[in-house]
């Protein structure tokens, strides 16, 4: 992993993109780093992703609540306080979120 240095972030300064879920939509604060990207994403009422995520994660839950799907049919609730891990490829998840949810995501290299 490269160096990075002491910085302090403003999450009002980063810019919200929108990525639209199966139903509802999630919109993401994103910094990238070489090798590690670290996000808030939140996920709007309704919310299904549109996709079954094979990624590793590290996600902790900010705001809310929220289902971590498994594609084994297991499900999970995460709320306020919450977190879970997972590296690359052990799972194929996807999240849904009937209320909304407010999550800070880390992922990169270091999950492999």
């Amino acid at each position: 992993m490269s160096n990075i240095s002491f910085q302090t972030i403003d999450w009002n300064s980063i810019e919200k993109t929108e990525h639209p879920g199966e139903t509802g939509n999630s919109f993401w604060q994103t910094l990238q780093f070489d090798k590690l990207r670290v996000r808030i994403v939140e996920y709007t009422a309704g919310y299904l992703a549109d996709h079954w995520c094979q990624k590793g994660h590290i996600v902790h839950c900010l705001e809310g609540e929220f289902k971590s799907e498994l594609e084994s049919g297991e499900t999970f609730s995460l709320s306020k306080g919450m977190t879970y891990i997972v590296s690359d490829n052990l799972s194929s998840h996807r999240s849904i979120s009937d209320n909304g949810v407010k999550l800070l995501i880390i992922d990169g290299d270091f999950l492999k």
